[in-house]
């Protein structure tokens, strides 16, 4: 059986914008992927709200920088087959980092993480895909625009930078914006039909990497 990682945040933990609560498990687009792969594939859900590529964050009592929890993440569900990475919406808060070239960045230490950490029993690294989220969009949610101030234009840039690095560092790339739109509820999060989207566009793309 093949074992896939999806390491994100919010949009992967899977929050709902409209209601203030959890999508339901059907919903969230690493249920949605593993739907599509079948009884084949192992899918694992590794969200977190907030969580950024590389940056600290002490809003929360959970540890949000990606690049200090992932390596334990890493061992927990060793062996990989593969790792999907759809990180950097938190990194573009002003208070944060604010840029897309920090994100960037951050995405391009997750990779040096995935593949120099030290695994059990000496296992191969997984193959890694990147996953560029859905860009902001306006929403008239005070603290959200707040929050993510001048980020709509940050967001933007994501998917080309993010491409770069998938080309150069040989790792899968995906356009979530391709298939989803953040919900203007708080200009950032997903409904139910977007987020499923985003699992149901991955599938031919995993298949196609895990050799199925």
């Amino acid at each position: 059986m093949k074992t896939v990682l999806c390491y994100g945040d919010s949009l992967t933990w899977g929050y709902n914008a409209q209601t203030l609560s959890r999508h339901a498990y059907e919903d969230r687009w690493p249920s949605a992927l593993q739907a599509g792969l079948g009884d084949g594939v192992r899918v694992i859900a590794e969200g977190l709200n907030g969580r950024t590529t590389i940056f600290d964050d002490y809003a929360s009592g959970a540890d949000r920088n990606g690049a200090r929890t992932l390596p334990t993440i890493l061992s927990t569900h060793s062996p990989l087959d593969l790792i999907i990475i759809m990180l950097g919406t938190n990194d573009l808060k002003p208070a944060i980092c604010g840029r897309a070239h920090g994100s960037r960045q951050g995405m391009e230490r997750l990779i040096d993480i995935v593949r120099g950490h030290d695994y059990p029993f000496d296992v191969a690294a997984p193959q890694i895909l990147i996953v560029s989220p859905p860009a902001l969009c306006e929403t008239p949610n005070v603290d959200f625009a707040g929050v993510f101030e001048d980020g709509i234009g940050q967001s933007l840039k994501l998917s080309a930078l993010y491409a770069q690095v998938a080309e150069r560092m040989g790792c899968g790339f995906f356009d979530a914006g391709t298939v989803a739109r953040a919900d203007p509820t708080d200009g950032v999060h997903l409904d139910a039909a977007n987020t499923r989207s985003i699992g149901e566009g991955l599938v031919a793309g995993v298949r196609s990497m895990l050799g199925l």
